[in-house]
């Protein structure tokens, strides 16, 4: 598997280094803090992984004609009326499902079997039902007292006797000793003259003829009457009032022992209740479009997430404090075109040998780089919208450059972790992956992990290379939104420019100047700023006033901007009569070049 799966390596890097045109729909791998949807072979991408990083040895080609973008793709509706009427059915089902298994509390652990009640109902029956006395009661039978004659008690009591006992009495009259403690139930007899024959019926049915010496009988317990005369009483009248009455306790007990059966439990997910309300149908439908619409699929995976969420321990991980170690390595700025919040993840950071070994050096600290990223992630969810018309997704933007590579044992392992954590708890979070500054051999990684991706998944991929990486961000993210170590104007702390203001983009043609005219009719503070992707240009600005007989206000000397020149110039002119600032960018390179700046007016102040 390992040579074969070489080998395709081989073809396809060979492949791609010979092609002039862009391939289409390429899959990415998925890196360790990546949320994917589908699986994608885990085994498989360790692989590819490994022979890409032979491949890495090879000589670099042209990446920029090799480095290939994705379809579209269109983020579905969490509106119900929307869905089409075999998905709107799915998600009926999925309801009724989960329904009855919050009904059957089986989102909890179950409880315990009602067993036990039966076993302590059936231990009380025995204790009720007429039964032998205990072996306590033979000091007493020992201690009988005197004997009474025989004349003075009825012959009803020896039939009694005969009946109730056949067995002991027959036993008595062998042995002539004092009863055994099974015999003191009801009565001691002991027997010395007179001799009767007496017929019983046993339970089977068969009659026995005993003869029985009737002069003394010795009572164990001659006082007051108590419970098990009175039972011994009972008895004669036949089996069937005792078990009749034995089966009403017996219902009465288990009356007593079986509770009302308990409420529907509640279960939610990232806040949101699984049957409650527009919300929960977006939740649903992630797990649905996980799982291709699959019912009891997706059933499965919600009842997986929920288990795992409770094992992991989301609710007290929210609440750790896990360091910031890695702030820069993932952290969420802005927003894309459509309204989801942008994740970014800088695999360069990881070039730090520091912070390399303090995430992925052994078992202990991956599995705090895991629970870090998961914390990170839960913490994102929770500012998404999950209302029907709401956003409810993220977009990704992966920096590749300076990638440590699959190359590093312990970076896979990472990844191998994260993917399958991700894979199956989080569905449908990622509404677009965009990996930048991408390196030639990336793309080998790709081709042999795409078999394994469905056509949805990839339409979700873009990919662009060192110099196309701002120009596709800012198909997808507008400039003012854009970080500004990824092409963009947004910069953190206290500026005079925010988000909320828009920026303006010009194309400057190799070897042209380009002017931008700002007009300002009336006494202010013109505050601007501008940069040039790459810079490598010249720039300056004047103030030309509208008056024919006005001066011309250099507001800054042309000079050349080079790459490492601050990335952002920002200036500000006080204007006293109606005018315009001219900006000039002077491109005096080969190379096209993407002008960006945006401006404001503040009052003057005296």
């Amino acid at each position: 598997m390992a040579e074969e799966t070489q080998k395709k390596a081989e073809e396809v890097v060979v492949a791609e280094t010979e092609k002039t045109a862009t391939e289409k729909d390429p899959p990415p791998p998925p890196p360790p803090v990546l949320e994917v949807e589908e699986s994608t072979k885990p085994a498989i991408v360790e692989e590819a992984a490994a022979s890409a990083t032979e491949e890495a040895e090879k000589p670099k080609t042209s990446d920029e004609k090799t480095i290939v973008q994705s379809v579209s793709f269109k983020e579905e509706s969490n509106i119900v009326s929307d869905l089409p009427d075999s998905e709107k059915k799915a998600l009926e089902e999925l309801k009724q499902l989960i329904q009855e298994a919050l009904n059957k509390h089986e989102f909890t652990a179950p409880p315990p079997p009602p067993a036990a009640p039966k076993e302590e109902e059936k231990k009380t029956e025995t204790e009720v039902a007429p039964a032998p006395a205990p072996a306590e009661e033979k000091p007493a039978a020992e201690e009988a007292p005197a004997p009474v004659e025989t004349e003075e008690l009825p012959k009803v009591v020896t039939s009694e006797v005969a009946e109730a006992a056949p067995e002991e009495v027959k036993e008595e009259k062998k042995e002539v000793t004092p009863p055994a403690p099974e015999a003191e139930a009801s009565v001691a007899v002991v027997v010395t003259e007179e001799v009767q024959k007496v017929t019983s019926v046993d339970d089977d049915g068969t009659k026995t003829v005993e003869a029985i010496e009737e002069t003394i009988v010795a009572v164990s317990a001659p006082a007051a009457p108590t419970a098990e005369p009175a039972l011994a009483e009972k008895e004669p009248e036949g089996e069937t009032s005792t078990a009749a009455s034995a089966e009403t306790k017996e219902e009465d007990i288990t009356d007593a022992a079986a509770p009302p059966p308990p409420p529907p439990e509640e279960v939610s997910i990232w806040g949101v209740p699984l049957l409650a309300d527009e919300r929960s149908d977006a939740i649903l439908l992630k797990f649905l479009r996980a799982r291709d619409f699959k019912v009891k699929d997706s059933f499965a995976m919600i009842k997986y997430t929920v288990a795992w969420r409770k094992e992991f321990g989301i609710e007290t991980l929210l609440e750790e404090d896990l360091g910031n170690d890695l702030e820069k390595a993932v952290f969420m700025h802005g927003f894309d075109k459509e309204g989801h919040p942008v994740c970014y993840n800088v695999y360069g950071e990881f070039q730090n040998k520091e912070l390399y070994q303090k995430a992925f050096a052994d078992e202990e600290k991956r599995q705090k780089f895991l629970r870090w990223r998961i914390q990170f992630l839960e913490k994102s969810i929770q500012k998404l919208d999950f209302s029907p018309s709401g956003i409810c997704t993220i977009v990704q933007v992966n920096d590749l450059k300076n990638s440590p590579g699959p190359g590093k044992w312990e970076l896979r392992q990472a990844t191998r972790q994260a993917l399958s954590l991700l894979q199956d708890n989080y569905p449908e979070f990622v509404a677009k992956q965009i990996f930048i500054h991408v390196p030639w051999w990336y793309l080998a990684f790709n081709r042999m992990i795409s078999p394994f991706l469905t056509q949805r998944t990839r339409s979700k991929f873009v990919f662009a290379g060192p110099s196309k990486s701002v120009d596709t961000l800012f198909k997808y993210i507008t400039p003012e939104q854009v970080p500004v170590q990824y092409g963009g104007l947004s910069r953190e702390g206290e500026q005079e420019f925010s988000t909320a203001d828009p920026v303006t983009e010009i194309t400057i043609k190799p070897t042209t100047k380009n002017t931008v005219e700002i007009p300002v009719l009336e006494t202010c503070i013109l505050v601007w700023e501008l940069r040039v992707i790459g810079w490598d240009v010249s720039y300056g600005a004047e103030f030309v006033p509208s008056a024919e007989d006005g001066y011309t206000v250099i507001v800054q000397k042309a000079r050349k901007v080079t790459p490492s020149d601050e990335p952002v110039l920002s200036n500000s002119f006080k204007i006293g009569e109606p005018g315009k600032v001219v900006l000039t960018v002077d491109n005096i390179s080969s190379k096209k070049k993407k002008l960006l700046y945006r401006f404001k007016t503040k009052p003057s102040s005296d």
